[in-house]
């Protein structure tokens, strides 16, 4: 069974720091690209960063230079460092394979002004 499980959100003043984490099947983890997305209210899912299964990276402009994606391929685990956050980084993220079409539940990130 697929399965995409995030974790690790909650509610933090602007300037603080969360580190996000999905636990993905190893089916759909080993020989993957694993991306991050994020859908505040009212707004459509943007990509925030991707890595590939050789380690490779991607960040929308938006957060770079603030987050970083990292991978445990012996835990099938991808990991989002989430510094400097603003309040504009309020959202429910969201982890993906790009060898599945299933999403997770999701994790709530709120950061108050």
């Amino acid at each position: 069974q697929v399965q995409l499980v995030e974790s690790g959100g909650g509610l933090v003043q602007a300037g603080g720091s969360l580190r996000l984490s999905c636990a993905a099947s190893r089916s759909i983890f080993s020989s993957a690209t694993m991306a991050w997305y994020r859908q505040a209210p009212e707004k459509q899912r943007e990509l925030v960063a991707f890595i590939s299964s050789g380690g490779s990276t991607y960040y929308a402009d938006s957060v770079k230079g603030r987050f970083t994606i990292s991978r445990d391929n012996d835990k099938n685990t991808v990991l989002l460092q989430m510094n400097s956050l603003k309040p504009e980084d309020t959202a429910v993220y969201y982890c993906k394979s790009s060898t599945s079409l299933a999403w997770g539940q999701g994790t709530q990130v709120t950061v108050s002004s």
